[in-house]
């Protein structure tokens, strides 16, 4: 990787392939590119490869060296197993590093705390409610079956209902076949899933508020929906299909957190013979006679290739890189109407050393995964309530990992370095904006960290905070949301990012999409690179 190279590129401006955005789709969309044989060309804006997945050293004032922020994106699980194994990761550096606990503070002094061992969760739930652990297996097991008959249609793209190709007819047959194979119950225990709220489906199973809080805690990442919202079973089911090692729902930290992931698939990448051009912004993509040829950058130049790949959202791709007087009106009107919203801030920490839980005052082993600070349904209901007016929650939900537990590397010895997801920060403020309340927002979320942690801002040696309008200018992604788009059932599956657009390919030949804002959706999962590949590969065979 390097950055952009005028007089080398004068030499070498004709690509097969250029791909606008050098996030992890846009890398592992070149990667496949690379390796089918295409020369490729990833130029990203940034002077740091990865997009939203990053990591960044910490330099503020009197701070020793040696702190590393994963400013944005923090954690694996999501990203597909075949992605790993086809681009052979490993050998370019790809080390997840398993987070064995989930810690969750009921908000009463006692807490809950998952691991590995079934029985020992068992042995857990039981502690709080005999009840409910009679029906921790069978939630399981329900929610199991559902992932396992969504993920066929998760790992491929989504069937072309609205088209006339007899391929498209073959494809429509298959989801249909695979549908009637899914037994009664499963099939509407998905539909309840994919339309209806999270906390009507977890009142099915569990009585105690804690344990409900705590399963409740996925249903509202990066969506601005609480878990009482219709919608949010179904962002509760989106991140049940991750997996570690083979195993649902579990996640990992990779090593040197995601922009370390990041930098493995652009070694990939680069190892397939994909070139990675940073500092290099594109202004728009260039077309000739209805299809694309090639892009400009904001400085003038043009870049020339009959495959142009945008790993940007769906506005960028569709509004902003193109003359929307290009393209359908249908499908101007549909990424004008899509909802983005996004509702979610990162609060990161330099500690002086490892926070202290009173009721578990001599262990760090809830320090191994993620924190949870949201204790019922009800109190992150009553957080989102704010962001339904426009304002920040008093009394935010954090999802916090103290990454240097998992990774020593990120912060000094004797160090550490806390990441927490905060919600809900809405984009846009009434009668405010972010740059005034930037440090009060920060103050919430760590007056909510002191409740549960006494002495916690003692051990704060510095603090960032990254509004929705930073991970906007940073990153590019509209209006702040992590996902390129919501996770709403009407921007899923066939219909993202527009109905008759969802397999990657756009109106303007050549030109395709492989950004989070395509199926399957958002957090660092790869399938949308890889897919997109896919798509781009059969039409230049054909």
């Amino acid at each position: 990787m390097e950055r952009m190279d005028l007089d080398k590129l004068d030499r070498r401006r004709n690509f097969d392939a250029i791909v606008v955005g050098g996030g992890h789709n846009g890398l592992t969309n070149a990667a496949y590119l690379g390796k089918a044989g295409l020369r490729t060309l990833v130029l990203e804006k940034n002077d740091l490869v990865g997009g939203a997945a990053i990591t960044e050293r910490v330099s503020a004032g009197t701070l020793p060296s040696g702190f590393s922020f994963t400013t944005f994106s923090y954690a694996l699980s999501l990203l597909r197993p075949e992605i790993i194994h086809e681009l052979d990761l490993v050998k370019h550096g790809f080390l997840p590093l398993m987070m064995p606990s989930s810690f969750h503070p009921t908000g009463d002094g006692d807490y809950l705390l998952f691991g590995d061992d079934h029985g020992q969760n068992l042995q857990e739930v039981r502690r709080h409610s005999p009840r409910d652990a009679d029906a921790y297996e069978r939630y399981h097991h329900d929610l199991d079956a559902a992932c396992r008959a969504v993920r066929p249609l998760f790992d491929n793209a989504p069937p072309d209902v609205f088209g006339s190709d007899p391929e498209d007819a073959v494809d429509v047959k298959w989801l249909v076949d695979h549908l009637r194979g899914v037994d009664r119950k499963t099939m509407h225990d998905v539909v309840r899933l994919l339309t209806g709220s999270a906390a009507d489906w977890l009142d099915d199973y569990f009585e105690h508020e804690a344990i409900k809080g705590y399963h409740a805690s996925s249903s509202i990442i990066g969506s601005k929906v609480g878990p009482m919202s219709p919608g949010s079973a179904l962002v509760l089911l989106f991140h049940k299909m991750g997996e570690h090692d083979g195993h649902l729902g579990s996640w990992s930290f990779h090593k040197g957190g995601n922009g370390g992931f990041t930098q493995v698939l652009a070694r990939a990448a680069e190892a397939y013979g994909a070139e990675i051009r940073l500092g290099a912004a594109v202004s728009s993509v260039l077309t000739e006679n209805g299809r694309a040829v090639g892009v400009a950058l904001e400085d003038g130049t043009e870049l020339r290739a009959p495959v142009v790949v945008s790993a940007l959202d769906p506005r960028r791709t569709f509004l902003d890189l193109v003359e929307p007087r290009e393209l359908p009106l249908d499908l101007v009107d549909n990424v004008r109407r899509m909802k983005f919203r996004g509702v979610s801030a990162k609060v990161n920490f330099a500690l002086d050393g490892l926070p202290v839980f009173p009721a578990l005052p001599d262990t760090v082993d809830h320090y191994g995964g993620f924190l949870n600070i949201g204790p019922t349904i009800e109190y992150v209901e009553r957080a989102f309530d704010a962001a339904k007016y426009g304002w920040y929650s008093e009394q935010p939900f954090i999802d916090a990992a103290i990454q240097s537990v998992v990774d020593p590397d990120m912060a000094p010895p004797g160090k550490h370095v806390m990441s927490c997801f905060v919600q809900y920060a809405p984009y846009e403020l009434r009668g405010s904006d972010w740059t005034t309340e930037r440090e009060s927002f920060g103050d919430n979320a760590q007056a909510v960290l002191e409740s549960h942690f006494p002495g916690f801002g003692d051990l704060v040696l510095h603090r960032e905070v990254v509004t929705p309008v930073d991970i906007e200018a940073r990153t590019g992604l509209t209006e702040g949301n992590i996902f390129a788009g919501e996770f709403l059932a009407p921007q899923m599956y066939f219909f993202r990012p527009a109905p008759g657009w969802s397999q990657y390919a756009t109106p303007i030949e050549g030109y395709y999409q492989c950004g989070s804002g395509t199926h399957p959706g958002g957090c660092v999962i790869g399938a949308p690179g890889k897919l997109a590949s896919r798509r781009i590969l059969r039409d230049l065979e054909r």
